[in-house]
């Protein structure tokens, strides 16, 4: 019997970062056209604004750098970056908002740690917790999907959009269309039961249904990623049943004072954040069982920020916190190597 002989790696149908990127990309597309139906035109416009800003300031830092420009660009994770960044802010964001974002994301969170690879935190989500601690006024201009009283969809013109965008309308235009989110409505409730609120909320009677329909979208692009084996399953599902869990004990225990653990799975980040930025694989665990230690942890960070904090979503975050841990997870969750008894984890130093 004839054998091959070839050295190793033996590595069949490689799967290059940017094959992986451009997966990524496909699988947005589902949640994005999600929010163009619910919440109107501003999501693709903040897009384009985003991916043009990126792929300039990727540009110019590379140059700076004196790196192949070229040969970077085409990795599309500047293109991931702005697109998960532009799907988190509100549609009617100013466009220096847009633009402040992507300066820390692709210069300060990529860029300044060496480029793709290097980065310790998710590049998009340091961008947001900036931007949500540092203009919590802009970021608060979410879109309403339905009219008050549930009258029918009330979304701004493309023009109106861009308009409301690039700042040439006066605030009380774009008062008329946008509101609160359902999970600010359920964190300020003003002592209401949650019953109560939700039987008097406009938010949360004819809201949030856009709010699930978002989250099946980013569920669906989810599940085509882990169909293609961009990641494993061990992340996003430790995430959702580690949220699940802890919202179900408490809702119940009280009902009136906690939400239900499906509102918290279908409205806001979760989906959005369990599939397309807790698996980033650059700032997340790397083993199998550190990869469930990683999603249980921003689970239940989720829960607590949402339900304690001053931040109702709460998912970058949980998720940034969680970058932060990622190396000492993997100290710790290491897999047994061939041809030892133990793992080697921990600081010990010393194979068993």
């Amino acid at each position: 019997m004839a054998l091959i002989h070839l050295s190793s790696p033996h590595v069949s149908n490689a799967n290059s970062s940017p094959n992986m990127m451009r997966l990524v990309l496909i699988a947005l597309l589902p949640g994005i056209l999600a929010m163009t139906v619910f919440f109107g035109w501003g999501t693709l416009i903040q897009i384009a604004l985003a991916a043009t800003l990126a792929l300039l300031f990727e540009a110019a830092v590379l140059r700076l750098r004196k790196r192949p420009v070229g040969f970077f660009l085409r990795d599309y994770s500047a293109l991931v970056t702005a697109v998960l960044l532009a799907v988190a802010l509100p549609p009617f964001s100013a466009w220096w908002v847009t633009a402040t974002g992507i300066f820390v994301a692709i210069v300060i969170a990529k860029q300044l740690y060496g480029g793709l690879g290097n980065n310790p935190f998710n590049p998009a989500m340091v961008a947001y917790a900036l931007l949500l601690v540092s203009f919590p006024v802009e970021m608060t201009r979410w879109t309403a999907p339905i009219t008050q009283g549930g009258e029918g969809w009330q979304v701004a013109s493309f023009i109106d959009t861009l308009r409301v965008i690039f700042g040439s309308v006066e605030p009380a235009f774009y008062d008329s269309f946008t509101g609160a989110t359902p999970l600010d409505e359920l964190r300020h409730r003003n002592g209401l039961t949650t019953e109560e609120l939700w039987r008097q909320s406009d938010v949360l009677l004819n809201g949030v249904g856009a709010w699930y329909a978002v989250s099946a979208a980013w569920f669906m692009g989810g599940i085509f990623l882990l169909s293609r084996k961009v990641f494993t399953w061990h992340t996003p599902l430790s995430m959702l049943i580690a949220l699940f869990l802890v919202a179900s004990m408490f809702y119940g225990f009280d009902p009136d004072s906690y939400v239900s653990p499906i509102v918290h799975l279908g409205v806001g980040a979760t989906m959005l954040g369990a599939f397309f930025i807790a698996t980033d694989p650059v700032s997340s665990a790397t083993s199998n069982r550190g990869k469930i230690v990683f999603g249980a942890s921003i689970g239940v960070l989720i829960y607590i920020i949402r339900t304690w904090g001053n931040y109702p979503d709460a998912v970058a975050f949980s998720v940034l916190l969680l970058n932060l841990c990622a190396p000492f997870i993997d100290q710790y969750t290491q897999p047994r190597t061939y041809g030892h008894a133990k793992p080697n984890r921990g600081l010990k130093g010393k194979n068993q």
